[in-house]
């Protein structure tokens, strides 16, 4: 009965948890097709408050609401969202939220070495949110020219397209995601989890 009620708590907060996610993907700044947003801070807090499963169920709940039609994604809603040149973000979410969950129970009493965890478990988020949207660059004019325009605004040099593809879509957000996002999820992680353990809730 204890595992049920527990198992039910969880499930419950990854729901709540994917409305956080989707509420964050609307704190955003659009500098063109892939904008800065708030996700990150939802994706690492779902991963640290509920652990690699539910942490990973809250984003595929997530998915699941912009994949029946709902505007939750930074991009609005419906399966042409997962589908289209930002969904290696959306799936990516999935794996980076698992490691969150994962890097919460081995650190969540180290606050610095978290942080630093954050890192890593960003890059399944970035690595397919870098594939997918290269293959769509390949073949559309006005994504490769907002990349190479994104990497001349932040005066980074345009080594070769895939770097250019990769700075506009990776290294141009790791300054925000780790200096704010993951930041701060560290710290409410930490506030809720003291608030929850003093009410009884475990998590």
């Amino acid at each position: 009965m204890v595992d049920r009620a527990e198992n039910l708590t969880k499930v419950s907060m990854a729901v709540i948890m994917a409305a956080i996610i989707a509420l964050s993907a609307q704190l955003s700044f659009k500098i063109g097709p892939v904008p800065y947003t708030m996700q990150n801070f939802a994706i690492m807090l779902s991963g640290f408050l509920l652990g690699p499963y539910y942490g990973a169920m809250a984003v595929i709940i997530y998915l699941g609401m912009i994949a029946v039609g709902l505007p939750f994604g930074a991009g609005g809603g419906g399966p042409g969202v997962l589908m289209g040149y930002t969904a290696g973000y959306l799936f990516g979410f999935v794996f980076s939220a698992s490691l969150a969950g994962i890097f919460g129970r081995r650190f969540g009493d180290r606050p610095i070495l978290l942080w630093i965890s954050t890192f890593v478990a960003a890059l399944p988020a970035y690595l397919l949110g870098f594939a997918v949207f290269y293959k769509f660059a390949l073949g559309s004019a006005g994504l490769s020219e907002w990349a190479q325009s994104a990497v001349e605004r932040f005066g980074i040099p345009a080594i070769s397209f895939p770097f250019v593809i990769f700075a506009a879509t990776v290294l141009i957000y790791i300054p925000q995601d780790m200096l704010v996002d993951h930041l701060l999820a560290v710290v409410v992680f930490r506030y809720v989890r003291e608030l929850m353990r003093q009410r009884g809730v475990r998590i």
